[in-house]
């Protein structure tokens, strides 16, 4: 009966049992863990995704392309003809020709459109002759998906 009125019995002050409180510290331990696991797979397998695949690419000494307000277009037909604004040129004339119709402009935009049998090698040919010839912004045009050409 004593204990009954102390208190120590049945859920009182003085039985050693305490609410639940929620902790308010985050333990980052297992988030660290994570990280290292997602760390350590993404460095296994980043060497994996990249392409494997070797391929023979030519050289040549081209530069980046900018906007000019009356562009020059050169044609390369899929029996490898050179065209300069739709008359027949020869590779051997084609800077001497581009530099009487740009006037020995170098900032003459030129563009060269292909066939798409001509190898890309010769197209390449053809860029880089343009390009040791003194211009600088010359540029590939291509078909517009979805045009039907």
């Amino acid at each position: 009966m004593a204990g009954g009125l102390l208190g120590t019995g049945n859920g009182g002050p003085g039985n050693g049992r305490r609410r639940y409180r929620p902790m308010a510290e985050i333990n980052v331990t297992p988030l660290v863990d994570v990280m290292l696991v997602l760390l350590i797979i993404f460095m296994v397998t980043a060497p994996m995704i990249t392409s494997s695949v070797n391929v023979n690419l030519p050289q040549a000494n081209a530069k980046p392309a900018m906007n000019d307000a009356k562009p020059v277009t050169i044609t390369v037909n899929a029996q490898s003809q050179i065209y300069l604004n739709n008359s027949q040129v020869e590779m051997s004339n084609l800077v001497s020709t581009l530099k009487q119709i740009s006037q020995n402009n170098p900032n003459q935009r030129i563009f060269v459109r292909g066939d798409k049998s001509v190898p890309y090698g010769e197209m390449l040919q053809v860029m880089a002759t343009i390009t040791q010839g003194g211009f600088t912004k010359v540029a590939l045009l291509a078909q517009p998906q979805g045009s039907g050409k």
